[in-house]
């Protein structure tokens, strides 16, 4: 079953099962189970080792793993105390008075976002905490939260020169000076840009369709079925009368310096490497774990000085946001654990040759082909950088001496198609923290969020073909802008009567 479609299986059976049973943990596991059986033979002691040797705790004991685990312990310790010391009620008392609606709302929680483009997981987590109060005083949808977070996480940061995502495409690319190309590829990366705009749109013609639209109408009826911070250990918000918005803000402010001192500290800033080398071999796990701490250790310090928390009740903290924090990890390790799985199998060489021998010929559609495959790889195995490493190498030699605009088109689709993959796969990493972030239920924000996702992939993969004949990225990203807000348009034309008369 090595390099063969079956290497595919597991990752799909665990999609599959997942949006069937909106059970998550099970249809990980059942799809790691497979995937372990697979590899083995079906021989249940040769599975059994593998899973366990190869997958929980080869995960476990990766140091890049351990460090977004940790990073992920002390953003729920640090959202755990800015609760305790009121700055969440304080800022949502802010919000309250400052921002007048659910439009404004929203347009505040996706400039946030963009704000935050160094890497995915911390802009999901930190968004989600700042933000989900405003949410609640707005009536907005924990499903949508995490749709804006989520769309603001992944397809900001591959488009950000300075971030973790452009290190790692950096890495996959021989012969060409990566940084020139990385910038050269954002204006064709299409599903990036696209989902910004009609993110936009969304809000401002104040459209929602699918399933979405359901969960929108209950919020604003003070009912939120997606919701599950009220499941959430240390989520209470407290009222606490020396609580300002300064106990919020200084936190998010001081995380967001601590974890660029920390990447640039791990890419060598402080021994003679310039800013942007720097950012480019970080260790972005390593980082955020040292940024995290040190913004986690300021707070406390801060907070005591201020009297608004006991040290009693900021080591309560600790512990109350590793429980807040238990479903993401749990999650995250078993998606880990079945790309382990799957990698055993050899997807990556199976993709990789099914390119090479069936698609390399397609060279006027190969823009729009690679974004297919990059967001099938994606789905299936929810990991954007895995799709780079298998796709990237080979659109560089096919084009590499041919044709370099055609190239950098082709990475375009490679990292958006990625991008697409990621955000739509209930697997992904990302996905994940968009769930956590927002306190929302991992299934529902996958299945909410699929309509929106997969409109602006149709519109994208067109934009490749257009790409391709007209290979100006001016022109081609004011037809994309267009086409999106005309889809737009339509949706709304089409649904609205069908909504009124629902509605009825």
């Amino acid at each position: 079953m090595y390099a063969t479609f079956w290497a595919l299986v597991p990752p799909l059976v665990a999609i599959i099962l997942a949006l069937l049973t909106k059970e998550v943990y099970s249809s990980l596991f059942v799809g790691i189970l497979i995937g372990a059986l697979f590899f083995a033979g079906f021989n249940p002691e040769t599975a059994m080792n593998h899973m366990i040797d190869d997958g929980f705790l080869a995960v476990l004991s990766d140091k890049w793993n351990v460090g977004i685990l940790i990073f992920l312990v002390i953003l729920g310790t640090m959202v755990c105390l800015m609760n305790k010391a009121g700055g969440s009620a304080a800022f949502g008392e802010w919000a309250k008075k400052h921002i007048k609606s659910r439009v404004g709302a929203q347009i505040a929680m996706v400039i946030l976002g963009v704000l935050i483009f160094i890497d995915d997981y911390f802009n999901c987590l930190t968004v989600g905490s700042v933000m989900k109060p405003v949410a609640k005083k707005h009536n907005i949808s924990s499903c949508k939260l995490a749709y804006l977070i989520d769309a603001t996480a992944a397809p900001v940061c591959i488009i950000a020169p300075i971030s973790s995502w452009a290190a790692a495409v950096a890495g996959f690319v021989e012969g060409e000076d990566p940084f020139t190309l990385f910038i050269s590829a954002i204006p064709y990366n299409y599903y990036a840009l696209l989902t910004i705009i009609f993110m936009i749109g969304v809000i401002l013609l104040k459209i929602d369709f699918g399933p979405m639209r359901q969960y929108e109408k209950f919020a604003a009826a003070g009912i939120d079925p997606g919701d599950e911070e009220k499941n959430s250990a240390g989520s209470e918000e407290t009222i606490n009368p020396k609580a300002r918005v300064f106990d919020l803000v200084f936190p998010i402010i001081t995380l967001i310096i601590s974890c660029v001192f920390g990447m640039i500290y791990t890419g060598g800033f402080f021994t003679g490497t310039n800013f942007i080398d720097a950012f480019s071999d970080c260790n972005a796990s390593k980082g955020l774990v040292i940024g995290s701490l040190l913004a986690l250790i300021i707070t406390i310090i801060v907070y005591l000085i201020r009297r608004v928390v006991s040290f009693k009740d900021c080591m309560e903290a600790i512990p109350e946001g590793f429980k807040a924090m238990v479903p993401a990890i749990l999650i995250l390790t078993f998606a880990w654990t079945l790309k382990a799985m799957t990698d055993s199998l050899g997807a990556g060489v199976f993709v990789e040759a099914v390119v090479k021998e069936y698609v390399i010929d397609l060279q006027f559609l190969l823009p729009a082909i690679i974004f297919v495959i990059a967001a099938l790889i994606a789905f299936a195995t929810g990991t954007s950088w895995g799709t780079f490493g298998i796709l990237i190498p080979i659109v560089v030699d096919v084009f590499q001496s041919v044709d370099h605009t055609m190239m950098i088109i082709a990475i375009s689709a490679c990292m958006a198609g990625a991008v697409c993959g990621d955000h739509c796969s209930p697997i992904s990493d990302t996905t994940i923290m968009a769930s956590a972030g927002a306190r929302c239920n991992h299934v529902k924000h996958v299945s909410t969020q699929l309509p929106y996702a997969i409109t602006v992939a149709g519109i994208s993969f067109f934009m490749y073909i257009v790409a391709s004949l007209i290979k100006n990225p001016v022109i081609c990203l004011i037809i994309g802008a267009a086409l999106t807000i005309g889809t737009l348009l339509l949706i709304k034309f089409i649904s609205q009567p069908r909504n009124e008369q629902a509605d009825r």
